[in-house]
């Protein structure tokens, strides 16, 4: 009877892993609004915008703890901040000139990063599982991918893809480092606009001008401002006690959702996208298994205690 406990526990989503799935999904969602907006409006215009509707809606929700703020917040903030950038801006440039396939192969690699990552940040090895899981995930977002996406050479879009998920794979270790050290608001509002900012002074960097007018481009931006910003905010919650590899492999269903918005709207995956989307979904139940000898540790990088209910925010700041 103790080890098929142990088992159904190991097994068992919390509610901050609940909550990551659920932004996931809402992650994936977002490719289609980011694809038609494009035909409207340069890369770097819509990112800015789109981070600092984010940036703003973050700032009104915590306009008092603002007051606050601390070195820590604003460097935590800042440093994530840039990785963000980094990651959709660098993304959004290299699917000019790749396709979605090879961008999606190469934006894949952050899967098997993120556990090297966590291993030199914090110093103690991801369990075994947590690598399977990731390698699972790999496999499946390689066949998500398709065959075409192997066929890749070293041009522009390809290297700044690279670039792209190594800053992916940064941001998500960097949340968990400094996610029980700051305060979740503050870190939030000051990372959203300081991406906001770098996009918008990368503009005339590379011979980007504002777009003319249009309603595409500006409901689109605010409606990801608002996703941006929910999607942030639970990041650095739910990461104070999810590790990050685990995280990681949540993270790696966006494909998925993004495939099955996309056959409603009239894609059609094909049969290896399929077996890929399956293999993602085994990846997250094969990462949550633990070796049966072992008591259960809680995260394999650190364990942390959320704040109660009577706990105030402003104890969360370093």
């Amino acid at each position: 009877m103790v080890p098929i406990t142990r088992r159904s526990r190991s097994l068992s989503l919390s509610k901050p892993e609940l909550a990551l799935i659920a932004i996931t999904a809402l992650w994936g969602g977002t490719y289609l609004v980011i694809h038609v907006a494009m035909l409207h409006s340069g890369p770097m215009f819509f990112v800015g915008l789109r981070f600092a509707v984010a940036g703003l809606l973050a700032a009104l929700m915590f306009g008092r703890s603002l007051r606050g703020m601390t070195r820590a917040d604003l460097g935590a903030g800042a440093v994530i901040g840039v990785m963000i950038f980094f990651g959709y801006g660098l993304q959004t440039v290299g699917l000019q000139t790749i396709s979605s396939s090879t961008s999606a192969f190469l934006t894949a690699l952050f899967v098997p990063i993120v556990p090297f990552l966590q291993w030199a940040v914090f110093r103690k090895r991801p369990h075994l599982m947590a690598f399977v899981g990731a390698g699972l995930a790999f496999a499946g977002l390689v066949l998500l991918a398709g065959p075409s996406a192997l066929a890749l050479g070293l041009g522009t879009g390809e290297l700044v893809t690279l670039l792209s998920t190594v800053a992916i794979a940064a941001e998500i270790v960097l949340i968990s480092l400094f996610s029980t050290k700051v305060h979740l608001g503050r870190v939030t509002v000051i990372q959203l606009l300081v991406c906001s900012i770098l996009a918008f002074l990368t503009m005339p960097v590379v011979g980007e001008s504002i777009p003319a007018f249009s309603w595409v481009w500006l409901v689109g931006g605010v409606g990801l401002g608002v996703a941006s910003c929910v999607i942030q905010l639970t990041m650095n919650w739910a990461q104070k006690s999810v590790d990050p590899t685990r995280a990681t492999i949540i993270y790696t269903g966006e494909p998925v959702w993004a495939g099955v918005i996309g056959r409603i709207a009239g894609d059609r995956l094909p049969g290896l996208a399929l077996v890929g989307a399956v293999l993602i979904v085994v990846s997250v139940l094969v990462s949550e298994l633990k070796p049966l000898g072992r008591k259960p540790a809680g995260n394999a990088s650190f364990a942390v205690e959320l704040p109660s209910a009577g706990q105030g925010a402003e104890d969360t700041r370093a």
